[in-house]
């Protein structure tokens, strides 16, 4: 039988900060909050329970006003090395993919790799690499 292939992205940063500095800018919601979301989108508000089965919830608003829910468990919460967590927005419940986030030292920076898999098709892939990208530029700008 085949297995349908899904659609996914991987993107790499090098980022100024430690492991440590950038493991907690995706853990804790206030500093999340200040990078999270594509341009011209803003998180307002992030509820984050990181740990093994604890949930988080961040709610994004565009400049247009349109407001973004994103929501999941993690699966995986290893303190400044990986995060691995369910992704599925609170429109489309049903289609959940996976995140999986490491942050490996590289003499004072930290190389951060996101692989964002188990896309629902292609389409959702590639917004999703906009989005992504958005978020990254606006990380590398926290720690510049």
């Amino acid at each position: 039988m085949d297995q349908k292939v899904t659609p996914s992205l991987t993107m790499k940063r090098r980022l100024n900060a430690t492991p440590a500095e950038v493991y907690r800018a995706w853990t804790q919601p206030d500093l999340l909050a200040r990078w999270f979301g594509p341009e011209n989108v803003t998180a307002q508000e992030a509820e984050l329970d990181a740990r093994v089965g604890g949930r988080y919830r961040i709610t994004m608003r565009g400049d247009d006003g349109e407001i973004h829910q994103v929501s999941g468990t993690y699966h995986e919460v290893v303190e400044n090395e990986r995060l691995v967590f369910d992704w599925a927005w609170v429109s489309t419940p049903e289609r959940v993919s996976r995140v999986t986030v490491t942050f490996k030292p590289d003499g004072d920076v930290t190389i951060l790799t996101l692989l964002h898999e188990q896309f629902f098709d292609q389409d959702a892939a590639t917004r999703h690499t906009r989005g992504w990208t958005g978020s990254m530029d606006k990380l590398e700008r926290l720690f510049s």
